[in-house]
Formats: C-alpha cells, structure tokens, sequence
C-alpha cells in the first residue's frame, strides 16, 4: 500500500478553516477542480465532477467535528488505484491563533500505475487543494 501526505498552514483560525472546509460537501467552496458535489445515501456518499466532467463517487468513513477532521474513500473516480482513503485534518498550530495547519493525506493501492506514480499524483492533488485553500482563506 503507498501513500503520501500533505501539510499547509493557512492564514484563519482552525475553527474558521474547519467550517470552511469541514463539510463533506463542501470541496465546491475551495477546490476550484471540484466545481459539483451533490451529497447522496443521506449524506454519507458524495457525486464529485471535475471540469472535463469525470464523476467521483467518495463514502465519508469517519468524522469527528471535535477534532476537525474526516476520512473518506473512493468508489469510483478516473484514478490508477484501489482501496483509496484519505483524510482531511485541521490542526492548531501553537501560539497562532489566526493559523492552522491542514494536513491531507491519502493511502492506496496502485492498479495500472507504480506506487511512485500514484503518489506523485495525489500529491500534486493535495498540495494543489491546500495552495487553493490557502488562497481563498487569504482573500
């Protein structure tokens, strides 16, 4: 199994960043490469588009509001993987009360790619979602 992580602090508070980013249908609100999300099974599964129109179908996992984070797997999407999971997490970061540190991480299996190339993938996509984030939280 391959993985990888990503981590960003971002100019708001955690409690701001958590209620921006913190609802499982909220990527449309800062991920400008998923402009749709429509929630479905009462909330639990999310129907992501991208741009070109590629569908994304992803299952909430685990959520804890508390501690600002949630996990999710992939049912379907365009990627060279399986058992996909990933895990969107707001942290503190001590003695900044108008900072948090987001931490995106993912867990896989490749098919039909190496696990370099899959890594390198979400990596780019994670990294790529928290420049975003950051940019929205600072205009």
């Amino acid at each position: 199994m391959a993985s990888t992580s990503v981590s960003r602090v971002v100019p708001a508070s955690p409690d701001k960043v958590w209620s921006l980013i913190g609802g499982f249908d909220a990527l449309p609100d800062w991920l400008p490469y998923i402009p749709e999300s429509t929630l479905l099974e009462g909330g639990r599964v999310r129907r992501l588009k991208n741009p070109e129109g590629e569908v994304i179908i992803e299952r909430l996992v685990d959520f804890n509001e508390t501690e600002r984070h949630y996990s999710y797997a992939i049912l379907q999407a365009p990627f060279p993987v399986d058992g996909y999971v990933s895990t969107l997490r707001v942290h503190t970061v001590p003695g900044q009360e108008n900072a948090a540190e987001v931490q995106w991480s993912g867990r896989f299996n490749p098919d039909s790619a190496t696990e370099n190339e899959v890594a390198d993938l979400f990596t780019g996509i994670y990294r790529d979602g928290l420049d975003a984030l950051h940019k929205t939280l600072a205009a």
